[in-house]
């Protein structure tokens, strides 16, 4: 039989350290900003129909319900 061991054990300080990839890293980030302005800017968009829906429901609403014009008694 074989005297060297079939696994080799390597300790965690012993490897040197992985250099980083500064140039993915910062793609993903500015991906992360662009992909957040577009959402940001949706909401936004959204938020803002959704007023100017209500604003003109509620002017719909007050014109119908309104009394006409030269009407004194009603």
């Amino acid at each position: 039989m074989s005297t060297k061991p079939q696994v080799k054990i390597i300790k965690r300080n012993s490897q040197p350290a992985k250099a980083i990839d500064k140039s993915a890293e910062t793609e993903a980030r500015s991906a992360r900003t662009a992909a957040r302005k577009m959402v940001s800017n949706v909401s936004n968009w959204v938020t803002e129909f959704q007023q100017n829906r209500s604003e003109e429901t509620k002017d719909a609403f007050n014109n119908l319900f309104a009394a006409p014009d030269g009407c004194a008694n009603c």
